[in-house]
């Protein structure tokens, strides 16, 4: 079961305690300490809680007594042990935790020896290719799903503790058990991760010339792909069992394609009678993945509404996207989401403007009329 509520949990937070000064735990200390909670910062490495305090995130000082929360912002394969030292030094009242796998976190607990009752699981969905407390922001978390997974022992106090955590880092509390979160992340994100960084490796080992000529779609498929490998070794193998499930079901897919370009290449044993029939299958498994393609939220918390996207033709010239998105807004027209195709052999782009179903036609006019290549097929609402 998931339950999802907007977090108006804002108050009685006073004093915190992170413990992990990287991109997540960092970005807390700074939501924390723009409402005026004081934050302690904590993490082996002394340099990036220097670089933590000197961007507002909090203070290196320990606090001189309990704080009402202690978030353990460490990678997942850390976050026991961690815990179970926090407890023994009675850092805080109540416990909680960022990792992105959470299912593991009640059998190590009882072999630790941690008390469940003052911890619960919890998971910010946000992020930036980015680590590193230099890539920190008080805003990461901002209308953003923010998980929990409280156990059965949790106390009620600690998981409204946590709450209040994630009022004031503006996110939304979403409540789920433990081993379907983990099923959850490992296909929409953990395994994209997988595959983005298994076809960048593919690119090692072609022409870098060919490269060159590489767009934006190559650049989007690989961007995760930057990621921090040590971290995310870490994530897929806490992880493991989720990510093999759904990385087996696309491997059922990859290798029926497979068999379908091998017949379309020529293959010795492929009837010509038969290509028409392989050609139709190729076609049906890129249409199921458009229909998957459009299950996908185009923003979080969007509540149903539907968007187009509107394509326009972009000149390779200084100023040209700052001159449309001026026209857009003469309008009064609010632009969801926007990104850019284009391709490195053109001077021309396409700009991508996810806009209300609404509004298409009459932006589609507006625009044309002064001066904008506007390519009228591409309008059509997708539902979110």
């Amino acid at each position: 079961m998931i339950t999802i509520e907007r977090t108006d949990e804002t108050g009685s937070l006073n004093t915190v305690t992170v413990i992990g000064t990287g991109l997540i735990g960092t970005s807390i200390g700074l939501a924390l300490t723009e409402h005026g909670v004081r934050v302690h910062l904590q993490d082996v490495h002394a340099e990036s809680v220097r670089i933590a305090e000197a961007r507002g995130a909090g203070t290196a000082l320990a606090p001189e007594r309990r704080t009402d929360l202690a978030v353990i912002a460490v990678p997942p394969h850390s976050v026991s042990a961690t815990l179970a030292d926090a407890q023994r030094r009675r850092i805080a009242r109540h416990y909680t935790d960022v990792a992105s796998v959470k299912a593991s976190l009640s059998t190590a607990g009882a072999d630790l020896g941690w008390d469940a009752s003052r911890f619960v699981g919890g998971h910010p969905i946000a992020g930036r290719e980015h680590p590193g407390p230099g890539a920190a922001r008080s805003d990461l978390f901002r209308a953003k799903p923010w998980i929990l997974t409280p156990s059965a022992d949790t106390s009620r106090e600690t998981t409204a503790t946590a709450r209040k955590l994630i009022g004031l880092c503006g996110a939304d509390a979403v409540t789920m058990q433990a081993e379907a979160h983990d099923r959850a992340v490992a296909v929409t994100s953990h395994l994209p991760h997988l595959v983005s960084s298994l076809m960048a490796r593919l690119l090692r080992s072609y022409d870098q010339r060919a490269l060159g000529l590489s767009g934006s779609r190559l650049r989007d498929f690989t961007r995760i792909a930057a990621g921090d490998p040590e971290l995310w070794t870490d994530i897929l193998g806490s992880n493991a069992s989720a990510v093999l499930g759904a990385l087996e079901s696309l491997q059922h897919d990859l290798e029926m394609t497979r068999r379908v370009l091998r017949a379309l290449a020529g293959a010795a044993d492929t009837e010509v009678s038969e290509v028409p029939a392989y050609r139709e299958l190729l076609r049906r498994l890129l249409e199921e993945g458009r229909s998957g393609q459009l299950l996908i939220p185009q923003k979080y918390g969007a509540g149903g509404r539907s968007y187009d996207k509107l394509q326009v033709l972009l000149t390779d010239r200084e100023g040209e996207l700052a001159r449309l998105l001026a026209d857009v807004s003469a309008l009064n027209v609010n632009v969801e989401d926007l990104w850019i195709e284009d391709s490195a052999d053109s001077p021309v782009g396409i700009a991508v403007l996810s806009v209300d179903a609404g509004v298409t036609a009459v932006l589609s006019d507006w625009l044309e009329e002064r001066g904008w290549p506007v390519l009228r097929e591409s309008l059509a609402a997708e539902p979110v």
